[in-house]
């Protein structure tokens, strides 16, 4: 699924007041790290990520991985923080057309 610039400022707008439940540190990508994210899409699909300084990998890099990683589309990047979304099976967000 690919988001249109319109749904991708909504959930831009919606991540605002959200603060980043995973935190990547000098461990990288790590299968533990993927396998939460995974299910924190799953029950929130909207979700917030921040890099460390001790991660190795940049935030470009990061946000790749984790995405294809937890099949999840990035929907913006800001500083050292970017933000994911999927659809779960039980949608919670409505997204615009």
């Amino acid at each position: 699924m690919t988001l249109t610039s319109k749904q991708r400022a909504y959930l831009r707008s919606m991540a605002n007041g959200l603060d980043p439940i995973f935190q990547i540190g000098k461990d990288g990508v790590s299968p533990e790290l993927v396998m939460a994210v995974d299910a924190a899409l799953e029950k929130r699909e909207l979700v917030k990520l921040a890099i460390l300084k001790t991660c190795e990998d940049d935030l470009d890099l990061a946000a790749d991985k984790v995405s294809k990683r937890t099949h999840s589309e990035i929907v913006g990047k800001i500083g050292k923080r970017f933000i994911l979304y999927r659809k779960s099976k039980k949608p919670v967000i409505e997204l615009p057309r």
